[in-house]
């Protein structure tokens, strides 16, 4: 008696009771694709390499441009950060460390000898703060200084009770120290110290990453690592020097997204793909930042921090060094999208080999726009919080939209913001596209037809698959 035997299943429903109907990517069965127990290209570990013939043509783009990164890395090296004489302004101040002694409270009027007496009226903020340090009580805090050569010396500093920092006994201190003014005024304090609190919050921070991301965790953080000296010995230092803001900032970025997106996702395809992406979506934010920004007429200098550079250091381009920011600032969530996007292609991939790039790059593009959405929106009210007290301001004033924007300070915020979001994008079509053409162009080995498996043989057809139609025939 002769039995039809059911048709057999799609790929992605094949049964995994048994090695045979464990799908291309082991290869622990008999066959070409035995490979003695290697090749596994399970779903949730890392993708199968591609061919030998694509691996050459992806390194033959990103050696010549990482070679290009460590030539531009030896010729800017600034060497260290240029000298300069203080100015006793803002940050370009001497500071030390110091301990609030002790702190005494005593009636203003008796502290503030000098100071005129309040009219009475309290309707504007100037009255009110003459009222408050006649009537209210102030602080006499004995401060010591605990390091540099004057360690050990005391001072006194008077808070008024209107003052936004308000000190306590024992409390670490940062204070400013200018040798040119009398010795009773050499120091003052100029905020508080916060490392402990702020060493602490890093320390749980990274072993956060490191509990959830485990090993790639720990890369991730030896690549933050990395990152931080690239910008703190090699970008600062070379832009102080002299040279080409634009320039640093390509060089130095290109240098932190090679060794941040190789080191946590390893020297693979997928991750050349995302570097790839991350290249031609920063190519693009340096174009329009270099038209929008002298089209806009941003100067770059718009606030005391800006000037006092422009001030120490008159050679440096205060627009190209704006464009610079924008790059940088770019670059880290153009990382995340690129290497999100290829990830997202190359596991399409693997759940169905016999989909085609314009099949990849649709799906792929679905999963983009998704993330679009977020990443855009998370990037504006980035900018807009760190510039919210700037748009208070404007908002007291009862100034119009127009004139906000048209605003330096706030255009400069806008230009930055729209040209990194069009950066981001423009990655997610890009990285989608270039991922799809190397995913799809790896799909079969050549002379085969068959799909390609890691040792670059042909995969064994599924067992059942194969009964089915020899039954048929």
């Amino acid at each position: 008696m002769t039995t039809t035997p059911p048709p057999p299943p799609p790929p992605s429903q094949a049964p995994r009771s048994g090695p045979p109907s464990e799908g291309p990517g082991h290869g622990h069965g008999p066959g070409p694709g035995h490979a003695h127990g290697h090749g596994h290209t399970h779903s949730h570990g890392p993708a199968a390499p591609v061919s030998q013939h694509l691996r050459k043509v992806i390194a033959a783009v990103l050696i010549p441009f990482a070679t290009a990164v460590v030539v531009g890395l030896f010729v800017l090296w600034p060497g260290g950060t240029p000298s300069h004489e203080r100015t006793g302004v803002g940050f370009d101040r001497q500071t030390q460390s110091a301990t609030v002694a002790k702190v005494q409270e005593l009636p203003c009027k008796d502290l503030n000898p000098s100071q005129p007496q309040p009219n009475g009226d309290t309707s504007t903020p100037e009255g009110q703060t003459a009222q408050s340090r006649a009537e209210g009580t102030c602080k006499k805090a004995l401060i010591e200084v605990t390091s540099g050569d004057d360690k050990g010396r005391t001072f006194t500093e008077i808070i008024q009770p209107d003052s936004p920092r308000q000190l306590h006994k024992g409390q670490e201190v940062v204070v400013a120290y200018e040798p040119k003014a009398p010795e009773g005024l050499q120091y003052s304090v100029t905020d508080v110290n916060r490392k402990f609190p702020m060493a602490l919050l890093a320390g749980i921070f990274a072993l956060a990453v490191v509990v959830v991301g485990r090993l790639r965790g720990v890369m991730a953080l030896v690549a933050l690592t990395i990152s931080f000296l690239v910008l703190t010995f090699f970008i600062l230092p070379a832009i102080l020097q002299g040279s080409n803001p634009l320039v640093v900032a390509v060089v130095g970025a290109s240098a932190i997204m090679l060794v941040a997106l190789y080191l946590c996702h390893g020297l693979t395809a997928r991750t050349s793909v995302a570097v790839l992406g991350t290249l031609i979506s920063l190519l693009l934010i340096g174009l329009l930042g270099s038209l929008f920004i002298g089209w806009a007429a941003l100067t770059g200098n718009t606030d005391d921090n800006t000037g006092l550079i422009h001030g120490l250091y008159p050679s440096i381009d205060m627009s190209g060094l704006l464009l610079a920011g924008v790059i940088i600032g770019s670059l880290g969530v153009l990382d995340d999208v690129t290497v999100t996007q290829t990830s997202a292609v190359w596991e399409l991939h693997q759940a169905n080999p016999t989909m085609g790039r314009r099949g990849l790059y649709r799906a792929g593009i679905r999963i983009g726009r998704d993330h679009i959405a977020s990443v855009v929106n998370t990037l504006v009210l980035a900018y807009a919080g760190a510039a919210l007290p700037l748009l208070l301001l404007f908002s007291i004033a009862q100034s119009s939209v127009g004139t906000v924007a048209n605003s330096e300070l706030v255009a400069e915020e806008i230009v930055r913001t729209l040209i990194g979001s069009i950066g981001l994008v423009a990655s997610v079509p890009v990285t989608t596209a270039l991922a799809a053409l190397v995913v799809s162009a790896d799909r079969t080995t050549p002379g085969t037809g068959g799909p390609a498996t890691v040792t670059g043989t042909p995969a064994p057809r599924s067992s059942r698959g194969g009964k089915g139609r020899r039954r048929k025939a």
